[in-house]
This record gives C-alpha cells, structure tokens and sequence, in this order.
C-alpha cells in the first residue's frame, strides 16, 4: 500500500512538473549558402513571455535545411540540400547546452533531400530533385548507415512551367499509428502510402496504396488531427487543402477548400500546414506573392471551416510551428531572414502579432524539443 502511494505521488509530482515546464529548446533549420546563416541554432523559448536566448550555433554544416529530433532526444538529423552531392548528417543531441556534436553524414541517395523524419529505429528522407525516398537505419551510437532501401519515383504530370516533368518527393511522414508511411510527390500530383515494417532488413517499406490528387496542384505537406481520424493535405501551386477521414492507412477525401481570396491573382506557393495540439484549428502558410496564413476551425466531422487569413509579416513563410504551450506561432521567413512570432488565441484559433522576432538568417525549419 505504501509502495502504491509513493508511485501515485511521484506520478502527480512529475505531471505537475511538466506542466509548469515554460523554457523549451526552439532548434532551427537554414540555409546557409547564402552567407547569411552559418548552420544550425538553438535558442531557449520561454512560453510564458515568448523570449528567446541564443543558447548555441553548429557551424560547419551545408544547408541544414531540414531537421528531426531522436524520440528520446538524444540525437538530432539534418539533410544538407546540395544538389547532386547531397548528405544526410547525423548529431548527437545536448538538449541542456543545445550543442550538436557531429557523429557522421552519408550520402541521401538523391538530389536535394527536403525533409526528414525518425523514430527510434530509421532515419527516412524525401529527395526533391532525387525523386526519391531513402532509408537509413540508426546505430546504437545515434550515427546512420548508409541507406538499406531506395525508392525512386518516375512518373510526371501536367505543370507547363516545368515543376511536374518528373518525381518530386517532398515530404515522408509517418501516420498517428506508426504503420504506414505517407509520401508526398509534387511532380506526380500523387500521395504514396506505405507500409512500414522498421524490423525488415531489405523491404522497409512495401506500397500499400497510390492516391491521385487533382491534377496540376503540387501536393506538398500533410498533416494529421492529435486523435488521427482526419488528416490535411497542402497544396504548393494553388494553395488549396484538401481534407481526409483516416483509417487503417485509408485515406478518404470529404473536403477541398482554397486558402487565398477569390480575386488573389498572384504567385501562390503552399508551405506548411499544422493542426494545434487540441486538435481543433489548423494552420496553413501561402509564401509566393501571398505570404499569409490561414486559420480554420475543424468541425468534429473533419470539415474544415474558415476563421481569417492573416499576413506573416515577412517573405517566404517555408515553416511555422506552434510551441508546446500552444500560446504562441512561430513563422520561419526564408527570404526575409527572420522567425516572427504571433500570439495565439487558443479559444479563437486567431492569431495577433506579438511584437517579438528573431533574427536570423534564411531560417527554414522549426523544431521544438524539451
């Protein structure tokens, strides 16, 4: 009984101690071939006032476009968006001093890998120009192998500005139930759904389903509901958001819906899409000549419904990220070199400029950890 009682203690302890937790690491993905970025920072956000400190900066790495934190934190992963020589390199994570100590970097098996994800077993990459998807298993050091299975895409579709004559991958995503692995091609306007099978040595991942999107739209981005009933999918070349009712590695379309005003006639350039951590809004970010983003309330059907349209404040809105408190967005602006920071309605959905930025230099990925 006393051993009981100790347990439930420490257990309404350690929950009141992550509740009260208020200073995160904010870790941010650059381009740095620009001269204007020198790698990957860490900076402390404190969720109670939205300040950041600068806590430490990993030099010496090519375009760290895109990031991914080990589960256990222990361990950070970067592409380095090279073109034909692109790698994948490998840290290990100090999430007190937010230093990155380098352990190694292999080749990605593809031009321009533009995003990466992890788990406690794989490191999985999307290669843009590649057309490819690549896996890497992980040692027990933290460093990669080189890659045990590459998937290349071949097929095209019908942009006449030349964005579609071949495979693009862009994003490789894991579903809420860690079965399946959803990969996005925007040069075949196509949703490639995996099985996934981490315990495999050759055939990680085997197709379990292709989906065609409509025809010309660039899918980009996807992102799932907390509870994975419904998922959202961004389109780059026309900025619209298709929404699904997931299951079992279903996807099911039930709504396509804009994200610009009937008379917007400039460049579009879909980004990010999020839904905050209650599940009940999403976000999603127009660069191009929009630079907006757009709120949506999600109806318990999965139907979403429009709140407002605000502007970024910047250029080149590539990333944003809701931070843990869920009081404050994060948007990353590529070409005007700053992290802008909104406070959040978490009632409303809406957002209103803080007042507060960060500095920095064609920030493109923003990844929170502990």
């Amino acid at each position: 009984m006393k051993k009981y009682f100790l347990s439930i203690l420490f257990l309404v302890f350690s929950t009141l101690a992550f509740s009260q937790q208020i200073n995160y690491n904010l870790v941010i993905g650059t381009y740095t071939a620009a001269g204007k970025s020198e790698g990957i920072y860490d900076y402390n956000f404190n969720t109670k006032y939205a300040t950041t400190t600068l806590k430490a900066i990993t030099k010496d790495v090519a375009n760290p476009s895109y990031l991914a934190i080990s589960p256990d934190q222990k361990f950070a992963y970067s592409v380095n968006e090279t073109g034909n020589s692109s790698t994948i390199s490998a840290f290990k994570y100090n999430s007190v001093s937010g230093q990155l100590t380098f352990l190694n970097k292999v080749a990605s098996e593809g031009a321009d890998p533009c995003y990466i994800t992890v788990d406690n077993k794989n490191v999985i990459v999307a290669n843009y120009s590649g057309g490819s998807l690549a896996v890497f298993s992980r040692k027990t050091d933290g460093s990669l192998t080189d890659a045990i299975q590459i998937i290349k895409h071949s097929g095209k579709s019908i942009d006449s500005k030349g964005r579609q004559e071949s495979a693009h991958v862009h994003m490789v995503k894991f579903t809420p139930d860690h079965k399946y692995l959803i990969c996005n091609d925007l040069g075949e306007d196509q949703i490639y759904i995996y099985n996934y099978n981490p315990a495999s040595k050759e055939r990680i991942l085997t197709i379990k389903n292709v989906i065609k999107t409509n025809a010309g739209t660039g899918p980009r981005h996807i992102t799932f509901t907390p509870n994975g009933k419904f998922a959202y999918l961004a389109h780059e070349f026309n900025g619209s958001v298709t929404a699904f009712a997931y299951s079992n590695g279903t996807l099911k379309k039930i709504q396509e819906i804009t994200t610009t005003p009937k008379d917007f006639s400039g460049k579009i350039d879909g980004a990010d899409i999020h839904v905050s951590a209650d599940g009940k809004f999403l976000y999603e970010s127009n660069r191009g000549d929009a630079n907006t983003i757009s709120v949506f309330s999600i109806l318990p059907t999965g139907i979403l419904k429009f709140v407002e349209r605000v502007s970024t404040l910047g250029k080149g809105p590539r990333n944003f990220s809701i931070d843990p408190s869920g009081k404050f967005l994060l948007v990353a602006h590529q070409y005007t070199n700053d992290v802008v920071i909104f406070k959040r309605n978490k009632i409303t959905g809406k957002l209103i400029d803080s007042g507060k930025k960060i500095s920095v230099g064609a920030p493109v990925c923003l990844v929170f950890t502990k």
